[in-house]
């Protein structure tokens, strides 16, 4: 063989190599059916109903428009379900969008563990809050806890990125109180992790609240432990009102006695339902382990948002599997490993303010043959534990491939082991080691480093044990109105009623009975009046708050009363008053965007659509992230002729949030009024399929068209349905 020939074979040889290392690392993303035996859910009452008094998950039940699914057949048939499926080397994702856009399952593909519970039955219960659930996979709870929305058909998207990575969306706009939201699931080349962004959007012009929790099941057996950090000393149950020690109890907790003491991280030492809310998280992370197959789930997510780590199970007493029976049929028992974002307790309600977005990330991944974690991030999983004879045990698993990692245990600056060594996720590290002289485990640490960038993977160092402590305070019921001593606590009262969808208005109407102008209890009466369309009397208390906050001609600090005020005036078409008030508001930086953006829309009705493109940008000058103030601009940009400008502004939201319907189909109206016909079909077909033939969708879009005075619009979107 010649020098070229023998070259040229080298090269071919090398590329062909880069490319099957290429495609092994490829994500692939695919839309396909699944048949799946199923119990089906028999189409929902034709007729909503309204609230009836009831209590669902420690809130108030009120379900309209929703109408209730809870019949259901008790005959088994095949059924197929549309499946939207992420892979990589690593891991297998399968997401079912007419299942509430549940993540049905994820699979260690080294092991084919399911570290997210995979039913092979579709059996519903009525466990939702309109009726019908299933168990397993990850549900998104969003705005409530098994939200009404979980077992009917989501709106998705599907879309290659940049970098190689794979994303599929799935969210819906929520008809009880017109928010939105939307999960975006990527996966990445060389990654056994996955990541969900969450984006929770208030489109509307009221402050509302919001629950969120990921519902992440995991099977279990009396192998399986839940694992919160180390750094967890107490449990709580379901609105703080139980506590006890963890993971080893000594109380009695929920009317489960573990006064011997017991632990209660082991899921077969915990007979009866029981819920179990971390305390105080200080760490990034919380999952599960199975010590019988030596595999388990980590939750990565930042604590400062990520606040709530939870596990609830049936109980492995018969009452809870008799239970859990009734939620499939080959599956076997689960746990729940939940996380909570801006919540660390259910129901523990958060405010979102009027056009406001709140986006944060999670990851979940598999980790397997290092007999539990004390420690995991992003990049790997450590556990570091003493045992018999002398010896310690040395886990790590790593989420990518290391070709030269180095692990480390020291105590102290002295070297106890060292060893350089290749690990991904198919391969993890684990070792005992056996210690020369008697130890003190928390005099150790440990840490991965990887050799090419010198940098620290991850590390754990154990920690002192606490002496036990006392229980952290129960949370009381609120005493009677009549018996709260000052208006301050009356309202702070009713606020906290009202965050959690609970009757406030008996507190707010104490406070004004001893103090009938006072501007926080004014306004947030006035809220409640303006939400439910009573605008008179609404107008009436914002007036009342408004002229105690001004008196002696005074600029508020707090502009709340005259933006609520502004909207008010706006509903009933007072718009010279309306655009006073709302300028007044505009003044207070919390209540800027939202303001202009009321104003914009005024200015819309009355066709003065180049002053509304001036108050439009000073809105998303302060709130770049209200997509309803983005799908305006370009209307009004639209109205203009301004068509190059409105498909830039279209273009830098559309492949953020693909579910946004005005967002599609103002690409088609400008397409349309360009007289780009080529785009205006393909446009056409976009806008169709995301509308999915759903009938709120349709008339979400015409509701934010007619509010905005560009009635033609509406009136077309209606006529499309």
């Amino acid at each position: 063989m010649n020098s070229k020939s023998g070259i040229k074979t080298r090269f071919f040889v090398l590329s062909m190599c880069f490319i099957g290392a290429t495609l092994l690392a490829q994500v692939k993303m695919v839309e396909d059916m699944w048949t799946l035996p199923t119990y089906k859910v028999e189409a929902a009452e034709k007729a909503p109903i309204f609230f009836t008094g009831e209590n669902y998950q420690g809130a108030r039940k009120v379900i309209y428009p929703y109408a209730l699914n809870d019949v259901i057949s008790n005959r088994k048939e095949t059924q197929e379900w549309k499946t939207l499926k992420l892979e990589n080397d690593y891991i297998e994702l399968g997401i079912t969008p007419e299942m509430g856009g549940k993540l049905y399952y994820a699979t260690d593909k080294s092991n084919d563990y399911n570290f997210i519970y995979k039913n092979n039955e579709v059996k519903p219960s009525n466990i939702g809050m309109t009726g019908a659930w299933t168990s397993g996979g990850i549900e998104w709870c969003v705005f409530h806890h098994h939200r009404a929305s979980t077992m009917l058909d989501m709106d998705y998207s599907m879309a290659e990125n940049e970098d190689g990575s794979k994303t599929i969306f799935i969210g819906e706009t929520e008809p009880r109180h017109r928010m939105r939201w939307t999960v975006g699931v990527t996966v990445r080349p060389g990654k056994s992790y996955f990541e969900a962004e969450l984006s929770l959007y208030n489109p509307t012009p009221y402050t509302n609240t919001f629950l969120y929790w990921a519902n992440a099941a995991a099977h279990t057996n009396e192998n399986y432990q839940i694992i919160f950090p180390p750094s967890v000393e107490f449990a709580t149950f379901h609105s703080k009102n139980d506590f006890t020690q963890w993971p080893f109890s000594t109380e009695e907790y929920v009317g489960q006695d573990f006064t011997e003491g017991v632990d209660i991280s082991w899921w077969k030492n915990v007979k009866q339902s029981a819920s179990f809310f971390a305390w105080d998280l200080k760490e990034d992370f919380m999952g599960g382990y199975d010590h019988g197959t030596n595999s388990g789930t980590v939750h990565i997510g930042d604590h400062n948002i990520i606040k709530g780590a939870k596990c609830w199970e049936w109980g492995s007493g018969p009452v809870g599997q008799a239970t859990e029976g009734r939620l499939t049929e080959t599956s076997g028992p689960y746990v729940e490993i939940m996380v909570g974002a801006y919540s660390d307790n259910q129901p523990d309600y958060t405010w979102i303010k009027p056009y406001e977005v709140k986006r944060w990330k999670q990851y979940w991944y598999p980790v397997r043959d290092i007999e539990g974690f004390k420690n995991a991030n992003l990049d790997a999983a450590v556990n570091l534990e003493k045992r018999e004879g002398n010896n310690v045990f040395l886990g790590y698993y790593s989420t990518q491939k290391l070709e030269s990692a180095r692990i480390i245990l020291k105590k102290g600056d002295n070297i106890l082991f060292q060893k350089d060594l290749e690990i991904s996720p198919h391969k993890a590290f684990a070792e005992s080691i056996k210690m020369k002289a008697d130890f003190v485990l928390t005099d150790l640490y440990t840490e991965m480093i990887d050799l090419k960038t010198n940098k620290v993977i991850i590390s754990y160092k154990p920690l002192e044990k606490k002496k036990p402590t006392e229980l952290p305070k129960e949370v009381e019921r609120p005493p009677l109105p009549e018996d709260i001593e000052t208006v301050e606590e009356l309202y702070v009262t009713g606020s906290r009623m009202e965050q959690f969808y609970k009757k406030s208005d008996l507190y707010y109407k104490e406070a004004l009975k001893r103090d009938p102008s006072n501007s926080r209890t004014n306004t947030a009466m006035g809220n409640q009046y303006l939400k439910n369309g009573d605008y008179e009397t609404a107008r009436t208390y914002f007036s009342t708050a408004i002229k105690r906050i001004t008196t002696d001609y005074t600029r508020p600090k707090n502009t709340e009363a005259l933006y609520l005020q502004g909207v008010t005036l706006k509903a009933l078409e007072l718009y010279d008053e309306a655009v006073d008030t709302l300028y007044r508001a505009t003044w207070d930086y919390a209540f800027h965007s939202a303001a202009y953006f009321e104003l914009a829309q005024i200015s819309c009705i009355k066709e003065d659509f180049k002053k509304g493109l001036h108050q439009i940008n000073e809105s998303l000058s302060t709130n770049t992230r209200n997509t309803r103030a983005i799908g305006l601009k370009a209307s009004i940009q639209r109205k203009l002729g301004n068509f190059n400008g409105a498909n830039e502004t279209l273009s830098n939201i559309a492949e953020i949030d693909p579910l946004n319907f005005r967002v599609a189909n103002e690409i088609y109206l400008v397409a349309k009024a360009s007289g780009n016909n080529e785009k205006v079909q393909k446009a056409m077909v976009s806008f169709t399929k995301k509308m999915r033939n759903f009938n709120q969708n349709y008339l979400e879009l015409a509701v934010g068209y007619i509010n905005e005075g560009m009635l033609t619009e509406a009136q077309d979107v209606l006529l499309t349905y």
